[in-house]
Parts: structure tokens; C-alpha cells; sequence
């Protein structure tokens, strides 16, 4: 024991907005099972992937998807699988299946997915805004020199 009788104490860090660097990543999505990848996504959005994770900021990095058309669905997901959201209407409740968002917009599928497994509220609409999903090979975001990253080894 010190003998001046004051015990250090260590300090947690906390990010704050403007300190944060994010990265861009790209991600391909082929033979990927859609829940995995976009459980790993909303872990990358979050930013608890990193030692600097702090729940109340936003530190997560931004991640172009790309090859969504070519995402892996297990099961009987694609026929069983539903999605429903109601207009507001009387008989204005929608319901289209798994199989038929692929077929229609794949990006919408993945997007759902990670929605829904970040936080409710601004801070999870704010992260939401980070995933940028195409069907295919081209995106938009070659300026930004995203760096090809595997967030899931093939098979998993």
C-alpha cells in the first residue's frame, strides 16, 4: 500500500463521435447463409468488433455487400419464410415470402435481416445508413477504396 493513502484508479475509455476512424469495407455475399452474414454485419455496424466499442456511440465501419442475388438460404426458409407489414387500410395486410423478396430485391432481404438485429432507436437508424447492398459485382464506392474483407469463412 502507497503511503500518501490514494489507491490509481484506471480510467475507462469511452469513444466519442468525432474520434472515431471508420473504415470501408467489402464484403462478398456468395454461398454465404444469409442470418450468419447478417449477424456479423450488425456485429461490423456496431463496431463491436473493435477495442474501442462504446454502446452509446456510433463506432462502427461502413460496408459496401456485394453478389446479394447469390446468398445461401437454408431450410424451407425461402417458401416458409415470411414477411408481412400492414398499409394502414382496411385489408391493407401484405404478406410476400422469402423466396419472392429474393427473386424481386435481394438487398432488401439482407437489409431486413441486419435491421433487425441492431439497436432500436436513432443510434440503430443511424447505423443502418452504413450498409450499402447490391445484387451484383458493381457498386458505387470504388472512391472510397473499400478493402475486400471475409467475414465468414465459406462453408460456415
Amino acid at each position: 500500500m502507497s503511503t500518501s493513502g490514494t489507491i490509481p484508479r484506471k480510467k475507462t475509455y469511452m469513444a466519442k463521435t468525432g474520434e472515431v476512424n471508420r473504415r470501408w469495407l467489402l464484403v462478398d455475399a456468395t454461398d454465404r447463409p444469409l442470418g450468419r452474414l447478417a449477424a456479423r454485419l450488425a456485429t461490423v455496424l456496431q463496431g463491436k468488433h473493435r477495442p474501442t466499442y462504446t454502446p452509446h456511440v456510433d463506432t462502427g465501419d461502413f460496408v459496401v455487400v456485394t453478389n446479394c442475388d447469390r446468398m445461401k438460404i437454408t431450410g424451407k426458409k425461402r417458401e416458409q419464410k415470411t414477411y408481412t407489414k400492414y398499409t394502414g387500410y382496411a385489408g391493407g395486410l401484405k404478406e410476400i415470402t422469402l423466396g419472392e423478396l429474393m427473386e424481386k430485391n435481394s438487398t432488401v432481404a439482407l437489409e431486413l435481416a441486419v435491421k433487425r438485429m441492431l439497436p432500436k432507436g436513432r443510434l440503430g437508424r443511424r447505423m443502418i445508413k452504413k450498409l450499402n447492398a447490391y445484387r451484383g459485382t458493381e457498386h458505387p464506392h470504388s472512391a472510397q477504396r473499400p478493402q475486400p474483407v471475409d467475414l465468414l469463412p465459406v462453408g460456415s
